[in-house]
């Protein structure tokens, strides 16, 4: 199954649980571009890779703060978890359902 589509998100960051929208556009040839948008705005996919079902990637936060995230997260069916390293704040879990 394509880890393609897009994703009903949720973050559980320290300022509350983020919700957003993730957008998977699979390249077919271990890339994939695509963005998050939420809450805080939006978030272009950087270096986007795919490996079997797992995606990784970063992304380029300016609000609240500047920092990169470091994401990676695993397709199974219409389910996607993983998690967003945001640095000195550690660790996040990411959770998400396909709906498209």
């Amino acid at each position: 199954m394509s880890v393609a589509g897009t994703y009903q998100t949720t973050v559980k960051s320290p300022m509350g649980d983020q919700t957003g929208t993730f957008t998977v556009v699979d390249g077919g040839d271990g890339t994939f571009t695509g963005q998050l948008a939420g809450t805080l705005g939006s978030l272009d996919v950087e270096d986007g890779k795919v490996d079997g079902n797992t995606l990784s990637w970063k992304m380029a936060m300016t609000i609240p703060m500047p920092m990169t995230l470091d994401c990676e997260a695993t397709v199974d069916g219409d389910t996607l978890t993983g998690a967003v390293n945001a640095g000195a704040f550690g660790s996040m879990p990411l959770l998400g359902t396909r709906t498209a």
